[in-house]
């Protein structure tokens, strides 16, 4: 088979140089004998840049990642239910010059947040802080809606609905046991960086989960960890999520 021939993956999004999606789809294709299949990293400054990347009739499907998973709306033909609830899309299948958006996020996140909550002695009253108000954030709301989790958005600007963090106090710490990172801060080569949030108050009564899976344990995990707080990245989710984009893809 000739390389025109090769069927074109890819991740869209932004800084995203350090995404394991790469790695993840090539070690599978290998182990899988998938054959004349590429996976690449289309790395854009704005959005609108997707039209050329759409123009490759060699590309089948896309993953997308932040900033771009509410902003690659206007550009799919189609958008399942799930996906078009949320108002996110992780996953775009195409076919001719149809593009259809999916959310598999909802289930990555999903599978392994209902892990830790088994592991969460006092499950009573639980409520959650979502850091960020991003794509991201509106499918682990519609998450915790389901398993009736309530939560509380926290935004850097001051909206309706939102908290900011300089909000976030040791009472309400006290009442709200779920932090889940829906932010990009503290990904690689950012290290050093974590959502401002008063640490000092965090207990082994919290839980942290953060999206972020570079580095493996983000500083937002190990000012939570110290304080004996329960913590997880977002690798399996990510796992989980490029595998049904892959289910997704090859139907």
């Amino acid at each position: 088979m000739t390389h025109k021939e090769t069927k074109i993956y890819g991740l869209i999004g932004k800084n995203v140089k350090y995404s394991f999606s790469r790695k993840f789809f090539f070690e599978k294709f290998k182990k899988e004998f998938i054959l004349n299949v590429d996976y690449k990293i289309f790395d854009i400054p704005k959005i609108e840049n997707v039209s050329l990347i759409f123009k490759n009739s060699y590309l089948k499907g896309c993953n997308v990642t932040i900033p771009y998973k509410t902003k690659i709306i206007p550009f799919l033909t189609k958008i399942m239910p799930e996906a078009k609830t949320i108002g996110s899309v992780n996953v775009i299948k195409i076919n001719n010059e149809c593009r259809i958006g999916f959310n598999t996020d909802i289930l990555g996140f999903e599978y392994s947040f209902k892990k830790d909550l088994e592991k969460i002695t006092n499950k009573k009253n639980l409520k959650a802080f979502i850091l960020g108000t991003g794509g991201v954030s509106k499918t682990v709301s519609f998450v915790l809606q389901k398993l009736e989790i309530p939560y509380q958005y926290i935004s850097r600007k001051k909206d309706a609905g939102f908290l900011v963090y300089e909000d976030i106090n040791p009472k309400l710490l006290k009442e709200y046991k779920i932090i889940i990172n829906c932010t990009p801060v503290g990904t690689y080569p950012n290290i050093n960086s974590c959502p401002f949030l008063p640490y000092e108050y965090v207990s082994s009564d919290h839980y942290f989960y953060d999206l972020v899976y570079n580095p493996n344990k983000t500083l937002f995990l190990k000012k939570a960890e110290k304080n004996g707080a329960l913590i997880r990245n977002g690798l399996e989710m990510l796992y989980i999520q490029a595998e049904e984009s892959w289910n997704i893809w090859k139907t």
